[in-house]
């Protein structure tokens, strides 16, 4: 019989989230691992293909809102810029229920080869965000420079941390559970909670 492993810091006061990015994140990908492994929840879209940024932030929106614990979000790629968009919008009931954000590999959607694929998720928000957040960025990301991926996490408030050279931080990455990274996470949890979560 097969059993979750929950950590610690998923026990039932806290709720984290995984956003993925375009298309979705594979079996293979280090989202859908700790999906499986320690049980935490994916935000389904309607539409992983084609995405549209007013559904997915709507989506997002009344995910939270209807929350009824805390929730620490967990973002790849244009998870993380459906992040910033939608908490540069939410009213503060909603933004009042985050208590953290893992960013890991945005992608620029401002960039031409991306902005064509993207096309109606630009601009990008810039704002602080209003809650404790670390940028994960890799030096060979083939969607977002280093410098841009380091740019963002300034304008974003965000704690930097250098991947070094390991491609958009996904399957392609070869990361498996990618333990360093959800080291990140229980560590942002354990600063932001304060015991809740």
């Amino acid at each position: 019989m097969n059993t979750v492993e929950t950590s610690d810091a998923a026990q039932p006061g806290c709720r984290v989230l995984l956003l993925p990015g375009w298309q979705n994140s594979d079996a293979e990908h280090w989202q859908s691992r700790w999906e499986a492994r320690h049980g935490y929840e994916r935000l389904q879209q309607h539409e992983w293909l084609h995405p549209l940024r007013g559904d997915w932030t709507a989506r997002l929106q009344d995910t939270v809102l209807d929350s009824p614990r805390p929730i620490v979000l967990v973002a790849h790629s244009l998870g993380c810029i459906l992040t910033v968009w939608w908490a540069a919008h939410a009213p503060q009931a909603a933004l009042a229920k985050v208590r953290a954000a893992l960013l890991v590999a945005p992608g620029d959607v401002e960039r031409p080869d991306v902005h064509a694929q993207l096309s109606g998720w630009a601009p990008i928000a810039l704002q602080r965000l209003p809650f404790a957040s670390v940028l994960v960025g890799s030096h060979n990301d083939p969607y977002c420079s280093l410098a841009r991926a380091r740019h963002l996490a300034q304008a974003w408030g965000a704690r930097w941390v250098d991947a070094g050279a390991a491609g958009h931080i996904n399957s392609a990455s070869g990361l498996g559970d990618w333990d360093a990274g959800h080291a990140l996470l229980l560590d942002l949890m354990k600063e932001t909670c304060h015991g809740n979560c």
